[in-house]
């Protein structure tokens, strides 16, 4: 209850958070991602009790994410509330169901989407499916892009993932038509969270994703412990290919556009 009564204040620690993070892995993985050196310096850190929530600014806009389990939205919902008038007049937020009623005083929220949490709990269907791909690496990236460009406009990519050599690409006549990477990998902290993900609409229906994927999936899985994904609860197609390759759905959140009232 003491943890409860704490007004929100900046953390510092990154063992501190790692350790509230660490109680729940799978729904925490970016965060817990984020702590790592690579990502470090673009965050800032805030908790009230055992709640913590993130802001980072290594996007336009920058992003909070705040995430909590059924019985304890409540208290996450206090943390936002305290932490509102400190927030950046215009950000991005991905929250569990229901937190977005904290900021709704202090901002205009518009809702970008329904999403699903899922994780890898049953990886040995992994090995029911022949992988596929390369690795890449930043010589790729002028292909990377016009791949998304292609097949994924408007998806969120950091060039700088490819450093982590976990992006792994198939190519067709030296064409890059399909492509799985990361958005968290951290060995570190054990948690990697698939992202970029995509196949040219041209070779679509050929089970070139699924191979991409299944060969990521095993590559990350000799480092990290847990494998993880966001995924639009609309799509279909993609919730299907991560069932088939033993990802289940471990909870769900939204994404916001986050604007100050005036």
């Amino acid at each position: 209850m003491a943890g409860r009564l704490m007004p929100v204040r900046a953390e510092h620690d990154r063992t501190v958070l790692a350790g509230l993070l660490g109680a729940d892995p799978v729904l925490h993985a970016y965060q817990l991602g984020d702590l790592d050196d690579f990502f470090w310096p673009y965050t800032s850190w805030f908790r009230r009790g055992d709640q913590v929530a993130l802001l980072y600014h290594g996007a336009d806009p920058p992003t909070l994410l705040a995430f909590a389990a059924p019985a304890r939205l409540g208290d996450a919902a206090a943390l936002l509330g305290e932490l509102a008038p400190v927030l950046p007049a215009r950000l991005y937020a991905h929250l569990s169901p229901g937190l977005e009623s904290a900021l709704e005083p202090a901002f205009d929220v518009d809702g970008a989407g329904a999403h699903h949490k899922m994780a890898l709990t049953d990886p040995a269907r992994l090995s029911r499916v022949a992988g596929a791909g390369e690795p890449l690496g930043v010589a790729d990236l002028p292909q990377l892009r016009a791949l998304y460009a292609a097949a994924y406009p408007g998806n969120w990519f950091d060039p700088r993932m490819l450093e982590t050599g976990q992006y792994l690409g198939v190519r067709e006549g030296g064409e890059l038509v399909a492509v799985a990477g990361v958005h968290v990998w951290s060995p570190a902290y054990r948690v990697a969270a698939l992202g970029n993900v995509t196949t040219h609409p041209r070779v679509r229906g050929r089970g070139l994703g699924t191979a991409v994927v299944a060969a990521l999936c095993r590559r990350l899985r000799a480092h990290v412990t847990h494998v993880t994904l966001n995924v639009r609860a609309d799509n279909t197609p993609a919730l299907r290919l991560y069932e088939r390759l033993g990802f289940t759905r471990v909870a769900d959140y939204g994404e916001y556009a986050l604007t100050a009232r005036r």
